[in-house]
């Protein structure tokens, strides 16, 4: 069932021109000129109950203004949204209650409050009982972990700990879509896993829809099934996580640990990218070689670890943008 329905979804912004010089600045005061930025251009695409969905492209791509279309921020020049079949435009306090939103960059808690207040808080926003508030917050801190912060001021809480509890914030009236945005920005590496697992874990629990949209591709590899990839406010393409691979990567990264002297056969389809004293890094072309004949071709006795693995995501997305004249 789809939950969330875009088409022919469209989006347009006024902006000034600027003109260099003082006589510029004058003429920009007095006599503006104007140009039309089509931030989005008539996209379709449909999202199905319980899918956790990336939604990336570069900076100035138009998935800002997509999200803000999907949750009634902005209203689209045509084309029509239904958002668990509701249209944004005309029944923007209904979805408000079916909905969560999570900006990385941007905070919604109050940072004089402690969590556990701006919790109840947003569960008083989101009509919620009292009682039932407590349970919810009780089955939050269960997923996410917070009870040794729950009565911390949010401005006393570090980065990680803030946008746990953002996202607990965000889900607290049990919306069935949560959008995200840069959930991970600017956090280390352990934090980051962390809100993946709560990610996958409340996907998982409460079959929450996911809509993402972030820079982070390990956020994408760990998180993501399905991929919509946008570029100058189109859709450059949408496919499973598995099907984009198949199609845009036929290349593997061959790393090999050695305690002495390895040399690589050099055949078609193999390129060295590192070669130092104990390691050996080689991509293996798999249309034009089987990784198998280049794993016969070694001496294994100075090996002491192989590990074999995919070209990162961004590559592939770059591949998908030139080939396609996008980037």
């Amino acid at each position: 069932m789809n939950i969330i329905e875009a088409q022919n979804l469209s989006k347009n912004f006024k902006v000034k021109i600027k003109e260099s010089g003082f006589k510029g600045s004058l003429k920009s005061i007095f006599s503006p000129k104007f140009e039309n930025i089509n931030a989005v251009n008539s996209i379709n695409f449909s999202v199905k109950k319980g899918e956790i969905l990336a939604f990336i492209g570069p900076n100035g791509a138009g998935k800002s203004t997509t999200i803000k279309m999907l949750t009634s921020i902005l209203h689209p020049d045509s084309g029509n949204i239904k958002v668990l079949g509701l249209n944004p435009v005309k029944k923007r306090k209904q979805l408000a209650y079916k909905i969560g939103t999570v900006f990385g960059q941007k905070e919604q808690l109050w940072s004089h409050l402690t969590p556990y207040d701006n919790f109840k808080f947003f569960a008083a926003i989101y009509d919620i009982e009292n009682n039932k508030a407590k349970k919810r917050i009780s089955e939050l801190n269960k997923l996410f972990e917070f009870q040794k912060f729950i009565n911390t001021p949010v401005k006393s809480l570090s980065l990680g700990q803030r946008i746990r509890c953002e996202i607990a914030a965000s889900i607290i009236h049990n919306p069935e879509i949560l959008f995200l945005d840069e959930p991970t920005i600017g956090l280390d590496p352990v934090v980051k896993e962390k809100i993946r697992v709560f990610i996958k874990t409340m996907n998982k629990e409460y079959q929450t829809t996911v809509f993402l949209t972030s820079h982070d591709i390990g956020d994408i590899e760990k998180l993501c099934k399905r991929i919509i990839i946008m570029n100058n406010g189109k859709i450059v393409t949408d496919s499973l996580m598995e099907n984009l691979r198949c199609n845009y990567l036929t290349k593997k990264i061959l790393e090999i640990k050695i305690k002495g002297a390895v040399e690589l056969t050099h055949i078609n389809g193999l390129k060295i990218l590192k070669d130092e004293e104990s390691i050996i890094r080689a991509e293996v072309d798999t249309s034009k070689r089987d990784i198998s004949e280049v794993l016969k071709t070694l001496d294994y006795e100075n090996i002491v670890d192989i590990t074999i693995s995919n070209i990162p995501l961004e590559n592939i997305i770059s591949e998908i943008y030139s080939s396609k004249g996008e980037v």
